[in-house]
């Protein structure tokens, strides 16, 4: 879990977290609705609302006056994963039972359907002013999510991702919702357009960083702090950005020998962990990874030094939260 050290993060957090079980999804009949109220009951990091609110205050103080609007964005993000959990078969969502598998199949499409309209819904609330603006970029951050899952989906059926393919993936499917929470809290305290557009910039460089610290992780981690099995997207095969720079930097044996264990569809898990990670390591493979995530996060962070704003100290709440998150180790 992450921990977040800023007093001010904490607070903001805390006001968020009531708010949204507080919030009613509906209630009538409670086999649509019981499942929403379970999926955002999970917890989770918020980090999504969290930006919003955090790039909110930026600009003004009152930021309860944007809980209810950030709540769309975390709505959002749990209707997305609510479906991902169906496409993946997934048993354990935050290390309990998914929708799918508490309820059936059927129950978790219609309800995350129903979460999708209510985001909308709940984003019809911004002011009339700043509405269309809102709903135009909304729109965009969906579909390109809905994209990305689908890149990622055909990677799965493709012998070769390049290296851009992938990054432009985890863009879509990862970082632009990170970027948009960020905007729409600018947009919401009526920042600049200038300053909007730096913070969406921010969050879609350290959006794709923090992918690829997740892709790092899974190799890399800690098995007593990283809380599932280390190695998992080995085991499968994932085409993540280190097997991307693996087969195009592996010659003749080194080559080889990789080939011959993406091919195997019988072989013992930890075995192959062990013989792909050592691969990797005479690669250079995770030095490789951490050069490429490091420069998505320094460009992140060049986007902070342009805005025009006066509240530094929610200025270094934002940093903060942000490298806690690149610092976590699971």
């Amino acid at each position: 879990m992450t921990t977040i050290k800023t007093n001010l993060t904490k607070e903001v957090l805390i006001k968020l977290e009531k708010h949204l079980q507080d919030f009613s999804y509906g209630n009538s009949p409670k086999e649509l609705y019981e499942p929403i109220s379970y999926i955002m009951s999970l917890g989770g990091k918020r980090i999504r609302p969290l930006l919003t609110l955090l790039a909110y205050s930026l600009y003004r103080e009152d930021y309860q006056n944007a809980l209810t609007p950030a709540m769309a964005v975390e709505v959002f993000h749990n209707f997305t994963l609510m479906h991902d959990d169906i496409m993946d078969e997934a048993p354990l969502r935050r290390g309990k039972e998914t929708v799918h598998e508490k309820w059936d199949t059927n129950t978790a499409i219609l309800s995350g359907d129903v979460m999708l309209v209510k985001a909308y819904e709940i984003l019809s609330e911004v002011p009339s002013d700043k509405l269309g603006n809102c709903l135009t970029l909304f729109n965009k951050t969906a579909r390109e999510v809905c994209e990305g899952q689908q890149r990622d989906m055909n990677f799965e059926t493709m012998d070769e991702v390049a290296e851009s393919e992938y990054l432009e993936m985890i863009r879509q499917k990862t970082a632009v919702l990170l970027g948009f929470a960020l905007q729409f809290g600018a947009i919401l305290a009526g920042a600049s357009k200038e300053d909007s557009q730096h913070l969406y910039d921010f969050g879609v460089n350290i959006g794709i960083g923090f992918q690829l610290k997740d892709d790092l992780l899974d190799v890399y981690a800690d098995k007593e702090k990283f809380g599932k099995q280390v190695g998992g997207d080995i085991i499968a095969n994932k085409k993540t950005f280190l097997l991307i720079k693996a087969k195009e930097l592996a010659k003749g044996e080194d080559k080889g020998k990789l080939e011959e264990w993406l091919s195997k569809t019988d072989f013992d898990k930890d075995e192959k962990v062990k013989e792909i990670t050592a691969l990797y390591d005479k690669l250079g493979i995770k030095d490789i990874t951490e050069t490429k995530m490091t420069s998505y996060f320094d460009l992140g962070f060049a986007q902070l030094d342009d805005l025009n704003i006066s509240n530094k100290e929610m200025l270094a709440a934002l940093k903060d939260l942000t490298q806690t998150l690149i610092d976590r180790e699971q």
